[in-house]
């Protein structure tokens, strides 16, 4: 049997929670359940499941097996639904979600191409200053930036993008350059509240060590063209992402510091539900925002410039 079938059977076996359970979704006999497990486990040298008479409770390499093989199912289904859907033509509505800036700059443009082809979709965009849930809220694609936690979904990166800091060149002058991350602690700090979690606390990283910092400043909102248009004024230093401030950074009116150290990952990704027979039009418009953002999307993850 080929490795494909054997994650899609030992998903079975861990969503039924025992061997017998599995056995009725399969339609075959405990023995033949117990068997194939054994094998599969032979063949990968690992134990997956501690199975015990009432229950089977999976091992940190089995979680690994199914994480990871789960992820080998969701992308083998979408290529079968891009390539059944790709003689099917992109028709009726389609709700989009983006965060404001983001959404305004780039995925508006995007859009404007999107229904020159395909003049029978319907788009309906909508920009919102956190996060929707997809499903709850019935949209059909949704622009995210970071790692993509939720496992119901689907995402395709469209576009590499860091988050950097930054001031402009009036307030380096005035206050000095911090040359470490514990220095952000007595400089002022522009802060995006866009959660109650994360406000005022920076994490950085580089090859030795990392460094979280709890920063503060006279200023804050949740609005990113407003903290942007703050660090052009000298009022502090501001996180951002790339795509936000290169222009700045290329002219000169803002410069980066810290530049030797890294901030989480922001690469943007479309999501879009994780279910049959997804729609052309949902494929047509991931499709469209590929091609859209291939300039700013690299082999190795390094961003081609904004």
């Amino acid at each position: 049997m080929s490795s494909v079938s054997d994650v899609a059977f030992f998903t079975e076996v861990v969503k039924a929670g025992t061997l017998s359970g599995a056995a009725q979704e399969l339609g075959v006999s405990t023995a033949a359940v117990s068997r194939r497990l054994a094998n599969l486990e032979a063949r990968l040298s690992i134990r997956l499941l501690n199975r015990t008479t009432r229950r089977a409770v999976v091992t940190p390499e089995g979680e690994l097996y199914l994480a990871e093989g789960q992820k080998i199912l969701a992308a083998l289904e979408e290529l079968e639904q891009r390539l059944s859907s790709s003689k099917a033509v992109p028709k009726g509505l389609l709700r989009v979600n983006a965060s404001f800036g983001f959404g305004r700059q780039f995925i508006a443009p995007a859009i404007a191409g999107f229904v020159e082809i395909y003049p029978d979709v319907e788009v309906q965009m909508q920009l919102t200053d956190r996060p929707v849930n997809l499903s709850d809220d019935g949209f059909d694609v949704c622009i995210r930036f970071g790692e993509v936690p939720d496992a119901r979904v689907t995402s395709r990166k469209i576009a590499c993008n860091r988050r950097l800091l930054c001031a402009s060149p009036i307030y380096l002058e005035r206050h000095g350059t911090p040359l470490t991350p514990t220095d952000l602690q007595r400089h002022r700090c522009i802060v995006i509240r866009e959660s109650d979690e994360t406000y005022g606390t920076w994490h950085l990283h580089n090859a030795n060590s990392q460094a979280t910092v709890k920063v503060r400043g006279t200023v804050s909102t949740n609005d990113g063209e407003s903290a942007v248009s703050w660090a052009l004024q000298g009022q502090g230093i501001l996180l951002r992402s790339d795509w936000n401030v290169a222009p700045y950074l290329q002219s000169g009116r803002l410069r980066e510091v810290l530049s030797d150290w890294k901030l989480p990952n922001a690469d943007i990704h479309a999501v879009y539900p994780m279910k049959n027979n997804l729609s052309a039009k949902v494929l047509a418009f991931v499709g469209h925002l590929e091609k859209y953002f291939r300039q700013y999307r690299s082999q190795d993850g390094v961003n081609s410039g904004w």
